[in-house]
């Protein structure tokens, strides 16, 4: 972020800085997962890892997790456009239930134009595979992929932006309104992670701008 301003500097260089200034890097504890190969009865997970994508609006990842508010957890739903790692569709609630799956669903895909031949991928939690959300699928005409049980690295890209979001932006004891945790949020979204975080995925380019060049290389 530094050197896009025209500023030369080095990992040695960063770390010195950081001491001065009483900065500390923030690193979340490693946890081992449990691995499996067991497919969903009746959703195949057509992703299967392919996380390089061609272009926008052909495949999403969707994924929910859970932030302290008040007194109690809330859950928020996100919903990326997997080409350049861009978070484009959200819901807040403190029900972890279908009806917050699909709110976000809905705003990526009203904010994408209702765009064609999509994928949506997910993990196997019922509030993605239940009958209202597979009917939202159908209703859009997209395709559904899910994650083999248990393997969180089936979607990984989800992994790693909420990994960011909880280690970057997230208060360490939450939030004290649902209101104040939305509009927080929303900034990291639309703003910070958008606008001005860069991503190896996009050679060191923040999501926006990696859209922005491919759209105007058409």
């Amino acid at each position: 972020m530094v050197e896009r301003f025209g500023i030369n500097i080095s990992r040695y260089k960063a770390g010195k800085v950081m001491s001065q200034l009483g900065l500390i890097s923030s690193q979340r504890p490693k946890y081992t997962y449990k691995k499996t190969r067991k497919e969903h009865v009746t959703i195949a997970n057509k992703l299967n890892r392919q996380f390089t994508v061609s272009q926008p609006n052909k495949v999403l990842c969707g994924d929910v997790t859970y932030i302290w508010i008040g007194n109690r957890w809330a859950y928020l739903a996100v919903v990326m456009d997997l080409y350049a790692r861009k978070p484009i569709g959200w819901a807040l609630s403190y029900s972890p239930d279908s009806e917050l799956t699909e709110k976000a669903l809905s705003m990526a895909f009203e904010l994408r134009g209702k765009p064609n031949d999509l994928l949506f991928h997910s993990d196997q939690g019922s509030h993605y595979t239940s009958l209202a959300f597979r009917q939202t699928l159908w209703r859009f005409q997209i395709q559904q992929s899910v994650s083999r049980r248990g393997n969180c690295w089936d979607n990984a890209p989800m992994e790693r932006f909420f990994r960011s979001l909880k280690t970057e932006w997230i208060p360490e004891k939450g939030y004290k309104t649902l209101e104040e945790a939305k509009q927080h949020i929303i900034n990291y979204l639309m703003g910070y992670y958008s606008q001005h975080g860069p991503h190896s995925n996009n050679q060191g380019m923040t999501p926006d701008t990696a859209e922005q060049i491919y759209w105007n290389s058409y």
